[in-house]
């Protein structure tokens, strides 16, 4: 049996990537140093998969900023707003272009809005939507994936290039104009595909690995057909190339016989998601195919149930025969952590069920080995099974008893919205389009620096809560004398909105370097849920309550919700998903209740990644949207009618969970808008979405400035949308990763914007 890896993390062990990129953004390192940290990154991580005895190593799966923004470049998706830019440069595959699209350009005469940005499927990973329309052509225009193959090749490494699959690309871009159709596009995209595999054929590259997790998304038709043309096409243009299909997050099902016509020769298949689906593809697999498994998890960091594993391998062996049975991760590995390894703080008891990268590469050797007889390797990982099982502190009986305590009333609010939103108006005696920011302001080397040095123990908490306290206090004052209306206290004390609250809550681990991508250069260390998830003591109250003692302005509270809680941390899979969620929601709940009874009259619970944890079947979503919405209910049922509930979303489609977003029955929802330039406010005017919205009004993950005419003109959109009377006014995500100086123009000038719509509604 062959080994492969779709993909490996690509920040650096210890975010190398991150700060590289950072620094010659800030204009700190060269170019020429940049690339230098990249080759040494792709250097080590070959030869890392190499040592390891991997067979199928990736290539391209190295990225700047984004694999699909990498595929734009390649093919010359460029859109037409960057046309100029990109003639002003002497090489049209510069990283200026490259950066420009995914950050936004303001500069040297131009002031161009970044790239649209969306959750990739149902991961925290982001990606930079392609955008279509009919005034571009298309052509080979990057040779990074040939280079990195050529490079890979000079330090005697074969590898496997990984491209995005075209039919993928394509439907999760965005068609600008409405007459562009799918097919036309695939016909226009096409010729470059097979350029750019013309280029890795002749550069020596045999394997080719093309990810189309759309197979496992409900696909239509036309769609179906466009997987028959485009791999038909292919085939026929490269009889000599092996061609590995890689679909992952999901079951084919309905999509199975398509997948199994496709001309290729191998198809991997994700069984940790969907384990049920191995027999429907054995049943009528083709036998000119081999099949790669997708056995051990790409997306948590627990260590691989060999023995469950094995049944799957053997079963697939004896269909097929060991020769056609490949053995690999789910999926890229980009989601998990480098190194367990680096770890040397964790509970030595939990930590060894857990697997970062490196050891989920291993675990697929050791599968390998196993299923050749190596029976030693087998009753270890048995033991560590069966001793997770009644581990002190995973099972909590007081947590237990709560959830079986759960009744349909806690579910509920005592009145509803439009009973409700009167008694708010009066209570907070806000104007029209008031005005906000979604919580956290910028942290600075300093703040970072205080937070460090209270865990280094190099200053007492006396000392670090004095500091806290100052920037609280200056904050509040900026905020006031900006003229927005309502406040917020800025986050300071948190290191991540999820972090934060893990590290007060029982039930949770965190590590020292366990970081993955979210988009570009943002890097998280999602906690690690291991147990019953439980609160001890109040989280936020003290911060709040003493921000709230500066000013006569209502400031808000704010939390975290409990599926983005669920969905950003890696979350233990000894039970269902939900009953983790509904036991955050509950510590959630108590911390809610504590705001309001400290006087905190407006309380913000975003959750930014509700739409995250959508199945990619509809089928199945549901159930899920049910549940998720049941959890942030259950955490802000028990305030009075006269406390505003506001919710934060963000990088989101929203049309078809709008019923959903309703029913969480938040008095206020804020959301990421100003990419689209509110285009998803269109689903809330459709659905004549009954409570107040805040969409975004200017693109907080760019460096740019927007003018006070550019934000008026979105506000107008919004307002010839929904009711003006509902309206808030925001940037679109919080300010924790932007510079002050930008900070302080961009909200001079949302705020100057707001009071001109203001005038002019009224």
């Amino acid at each position: 049996m062959m080994t492969n890896i779709p993909g490996y993390p690509r920040i650096g062990s210890q975010r190398e990537l991150k700060k590289a990129c950072e620094n010659y953004w800030a204009g700190k390192i060269s170019l020429e140093k940049l690339e230098l940290t990249a080759r040494l990154l792709r250097k080590e991580h070959w030869e890392t998969l190499q040592q390891a005895g991997i067979d199928l190593i990736p290539s391209n799966d190295f990225s700047f900023y984004d694999q699909m923004l990498d595929m734009s470049m390649a093919l010359g998706v460029i859109p037409a707003r960057f046309q100029e830019l990109r003639r002003s440069f002497a090489n049209p595959q510069c990283l200026e272009l490259y950066f420009a699209m995914a950050r936004g350009y303001q500069k040297n005469g131009f002031d161009l809005t970044a790239v649209e940005m969306t959750k990739w499927f149902d991961t925290n990973y982001h990606y930079l939507v392609p955008e279509f329309d009919d005034s571009q052509t298309y052509g080979l225009q990057s040779n990074k994936s040939v280079t990195e193959f050529q490079e890979a090749l000079q330090q005697g490494i074969r590898t496997k290039p990984v491209l995005i699959g075209p039919v993928t690309y394509i439907l999760c871009g965005k068609i600008k104009k409405a007459e562009l159709t799918h097919a036309a596009l695939l016909q226009q995209l096409l010729p470059a595909y097979l350029e750019l595999l013309a280029a890795l054929r002749n550069a020596g590259a045999d394997w080719i690995q093309l990810d189309e997790p759309c197979l496992v998304t409900d696909l239509d038709p036309a769609d179906q057909l466009l997987y028959q043309q485009a791999y038909a096409a292919i085939r026929e243009a490269f009889p000599e190339l092996k061609l590995l299909l890689t679909t992952y997050f999901g079951a084919l099902e309905d999509n199975t016989s398509l997948a199994l016509s496709l001309p290729v020769n191998a198809l991997h298949i994700d069984l940790v998601r969907a384990p049920e689906q191995l027999e429907t593809i054995l049943t009528d697999f083709p036998e000119t195919m081999q099949l790669s498994l997708g056995v051990v998890d790409g997306r948590n960091i627990w260590k691989n149930d060999y023995t469950a594993s094995l049944a799957l391998i053997n079963r697939a062996v004896q269909a097929l025969g060991q020769e056609r049975v490949i053995l690999g991760t789910s999926c890229s590995l980009l989601h998990t952590p480098y190194n367990l390894d680096d770890e040397t703080t964790l509970d030595p008891v939990i930590k060894q069920w857990m697997a970062f990268a490196r050891q989920k590469v291993a675990e697929v050797v050791a599968l390998k080995q196993i299923a050749a007889g190596d029976t030693t390797l087998l009753t270890a990982n048995q033991q560590v099974m069966e001793q997770r099982k009644t581990a002190p502190g995973i099972h909590v009986p007081a947590v237990k008893a709560r959830m079986a305590g759960i009744t349909a009333d806690d579910f509920a609010r005592q009145r509803s919205f439009a009973e409700r939103q009167p008694l708010q108006q009066q209570k907070l005696q806000l104007p029209l389009l008031p005005t906000t920011t979604i919580g956290s302001f910028p942290q600075t080397v300093e703040i970072r620096q205080l937070r460090s040095n209270l865990k280094k123990g190099y200053i007492t908490v006396a000392q670090y809560d004095a500091d806290i306290s100052a920037a609280i206090r200056e904050v509040i004052s900026w905020q006031e004398s900006l003229g927005l209306d309502v406040l917020v206290h800025g986050e300071f004390e948190r290191n991540d909105m999820v972090e934060y609250f893990g590290e007060q809550l029982e039930g949770f681990l965190f590590t020292q370097n366990g970081w993955v991508q979210s988009y570009g250069s943002r890097c998280v260390k999602p906690p690690v849920i291991y147990g019953d998830v439980w609160r001890p003591q109040p989280m936020t109250v003290a911060w709040s309550q003493y921000a709230q003692s500066l000013t006569s302005k209502p400031v808000k509270g704010m939390l975290t919700g409990p599926v983005t809680i669920l969905q950003w941390s890696f979350v233990r899979n000894d039970q269902p998903r939900m009953d983790t969620a509904f036991q955050i929601a509950l510590a959630i709940r108590d911390e809610v209740k504590d705001l309001e009874d400290a006087g905190i009259t407006i309380i913000q619970v975003d959750e930014p990644a509700l739409r995250e944890g959508l199945p990619l079947r509809k089928s199945q979503q549901d159930t899920y949207l049910r549940q998720a919405v049941d959890a942030f209910r259950l955490s802000v049922a028990p305030v009075q009618d006269t406390t505003q509930i506001h919710t934060h979303m963000c990088y989101a489609e929203f049309n078809n969970i709008i019923a959903h977003i309703a029913a969480m029955d938040a008095d206020v929802i804020t959301m990421e808008t100003s990419r689209s330039q509110m285009e998803l406010l269109e689903a809330f005017a459709d659905f004549r979405y009954p409570n107040e919205t805040g969409p975004g009004v200017y693109d907080i993950h760019s460096p740019r400035v927007p003018g006070v005419v550019e934000m008026s003109k979105l506000l107008h959109r919004a307002a010839a949308l929904l009711p003006a009377r509902n309206i808030w006014v925001n940037p679109d995500c919080g300010l924790k990763t932007r510079k002050w100086p930008e900070t302080e123009q961009a909200l001079r000038n949302m705020v100057q914007a707001a009071r001109e719509v203001r005038k002019q509604l009224a």
